[in-house]
């Protein structure tokens, strides 16, 4: 099924039921804990067991979240499902091969990306997409091992790298392989091409706190970025225009796909239901916690720069940089950041947030750390030092 809507703590249902059966598949929940609401024997109209979304659940929804690098909020929406769904596949459960449009997506297919890593077959990051640098992995094992090289992973397949799986030992190829591209593609701006990414758009105004609207915040800064990168030689593209509606982070990391950019910035600004709530935080594709190990070391080293200079130079509260496994981040092919400019449900980061001083200075922080991505390690300067030419 799909999940439309979004389930927290005192729902019933058999959705409820069925996100239930999830957690106790995963281990989540002990097993025969499908709570049904009132007396045990209440159901449905279809029958289904109608289940209740209750403390246990809401606390396994947690833990599932933390584990998936995941927004920690207890509520299974479309992002949550997709990833409990995903969850459930181990590899040699089902066929997997290619699908132009539609790709196979799983724990599984991470499995198998990790061992064709781990084998020295370049299948890029390990996302748990079965995209076509997976396939082309996948044919060229199936090459070297004997096998046909029809780019399913079937029984034979199955079978070859369980066997393998005993005498190779892992590692990190694909860190490897981003830090020589980034090596190769030299230190100047000048030639590359950046998405950047304003988050919401028309009437998704995102956060509206203090007379500011989230959408109407980035997309200023993000037209401030575009002038700054076009000057210095980069190619740079919006996701969406000012009035643009409902794009989805799926649609926009199919669009940064098409452009085959360097790099993505994703911005936004952030709510909490605390007034005190403050500060700037910076978002790159990971997650330590599970057992893929699956991050981008570029997105990793870009956030921490970025995050460091923002900080420097605009004297926001540091939030830090985080693993995220949301959509945009891990469906890029390219390394993407997503940037918390700050929360505009405080009334002190509202207040910086609009004025053009800031988004200036958060402009020019955005630009330098996309500079010292670049700059080989001795010809890199301290946080806040570097001045580009574009701003004298």
């Amino acid at each position: 099924m799909t999940m439309q809507r979004r389930y927290r703590r005192g729902d019933t249902g058999p959705a409820v039921a069925e996100i239930r059966s999830k957690l106790v598949l995963l281990g989540l929940l002990p097993a025969g804990a499908a709570t049904i609401a009132g007396t045990g024997d209440a159901a449905g109209h279809d029958g289904s067991p109608d289940a209740v979304f209750d403390h246990s659940v809401d606390l396994a929804v947690r833990h599932f979240q933390q584990q998936r690098a995941m927004t920690v909020d207890g509520v299974v929406g479309p992002e949550t499902y997709r990833h409990l769904d995903e969850a459930r596949w181990r590899l040699g459960d089902r066929m997997l091969s290619y699908s132009i449009g539609h790709p196979t997506v799983g724990d599984d297919v991470a499995t198998l990306q990790q061992r064709l890593l781990d084998m020295g077959f370049d299948c890029g990051r390990v996302d748990g997409i079965l995209g076509p640098a997976t396939e082309r992995a996948l044919r060229e094992f199936q090459r070297n091992y004997g096998l046909g090289a029809d780019g399913t992973c079937g029984p034979a397949t199955f079978r070859a790298l369980d066997r393998l799986a005993r005498t190779v030992v892992g590692g990190q190829p694909h860190a490897m392989r981003e830090s020589e591209l980034l090596h190769r593609s030299g230190p100047s701006l000048a030639g590359k091409t950046v998405v950047l990414d304003p988050g919401h758009g028309g009437t998704d105004r995102g956060v509206v706190a203090h007379g500011l609207a989230e959408s109407e915040v980035v997309w200023d800064l993000a037209r401030r970025l575009e002038g700054r990168l076009s000057a210095l030689g980069v190619q740079a593209y919006l996701t969406r225009g000012l009035d643009v509606d409902g794009i989805g982070e799926e649609e926009r990391a199919a669009f940064a796909n098409a452009t085959d950019a360097d790099l993505v910035i994703s911005l936004h600004a952030d709510r909490n239901d605390s007034p005190r709530a403050a500060g700037v935080s910076s978002y790159y594709y990971g997650s330590g916690t599970d057992r893929y190990g699956r991050r981008s070391p570029t997105g990793e080293h870009f956030a921490s720069l970025v995050q460091r200079e923002l900080v420097a130079r605009t004297g926001m509260v540091d939030g830090r940089t985080h693993g995220k496994a949301w959509t945009l981040l891990r469906r890029t092919r390219m390394p993407a950041v997503r940037i918390e400019l700050g929360y505009l449900t405080n009334a002190g980061d509202a207040a910086r947030l609009a004025t053009s001083e800031f988004r200036d200075h958060a402009a020019e922080s955005i630009v330098v750390a996309l500079q010292r991505l670049y700059l080989p390690p001795d010809e890199d300067v301290p946080t806040g030092m570097l001045r580009l030419p574009v701003f004298t």
